[in-house]
């Protein structure tokens, strides 16, 4: 029981924790303090669903329909690609996007030079269907989401009668990585209070996700 339990809990955070859109896009809201908890659940919840159906066997459907693997990166490329766009776009015009510092602050308070009295710079947020839709493309429209299933189809059943001690371990290890990472990310926040730190995450972040979306094209 405990060697398929952390079996499943290693190769989960193998599979989970890597550089990639899904996790950057957890980060960014997790530093903006934007919906971090139905980010953090949908990315959980997403991973319950792939570690179910991967233990019970969709990895010999994915096997057998190789096509499948072939529409997704096509649509997880352009997709990658169009959100990579949008983040060159708050990069290069900032639209007066900023931190807020409390937990349910809606603005962020700056000095004037010339008063000293303080002004709120509101942040604009983005509604939870917005987040929660961008979060759903991010992890489904990723076509490595679908060769973990084959990975983890395969290496749970290795172990038998014990493959949902092993799957426990897996989501035990996506409940762990996600939540610290969305509820974490916070801790970032004193190095990104700036409009021009904000410049910079975003453009890292787009050349990040253009490249992954070039990359998925060209392998496509």
């Amino acid at each position: 029981m405990l060697t398929a339990l952390f079996s499943g809990l290693g190769l989960g955070l193998s599979l989970i924790v890597a550089i990639g859109a899904q996790n950057a896009f957890v980060l960014r809201q997790g530093i903006r303090r934007e919906h971090v908890g139905a980010v953090a659940l949908v990315c959980i919840a997403s991973d319950v669903v792939l570690i179910t159906t991967a233990v019970a066997g969709a990895g010999a459907i994915l096997a057998a329909a190789p096509w499948l693997l072939v529409a997704v990166r096509w649509v997880g490329a352009a997709f990658l690609v169009g959100y990579g766009l949008l983040a060159v776009r708050r990069a290069w015009k900032p639209t007066g996007e900023a931190l807020a510092i409390g937990e349910e602050d809606h603005a962020v308070m700056a000095t004037t030079a010339s008063s000293g009295a303080p002004t709120a710079t509101l942040v604009r947020t983005r509604s939870l269907t917005s987040v929660v839709a961008t979060c759903l493309a991010l992890t489904w429209l990723n076509p490595h989401l679908y060769l973990d299933v084959l990975l983890l189809g395969t290496v749970a059943s290795t172990h038998g009668d014990q493959r949902w001690w092993f799957a426990t371990g897996a989501v035990c290890a996506s409940i762990t990585w996600f939540l610290t990472l969305a509820f974490g990310a916070r801790l970032a926040g004193r190095w990104l209070r700036s409009p021009r730190a904000w410049r910079v995450f975003d453009a890292c972040i787009a050349v990040s996700m253009i490249a992954l979306g070039l990359r998925l094209a060209a392998s496509a």
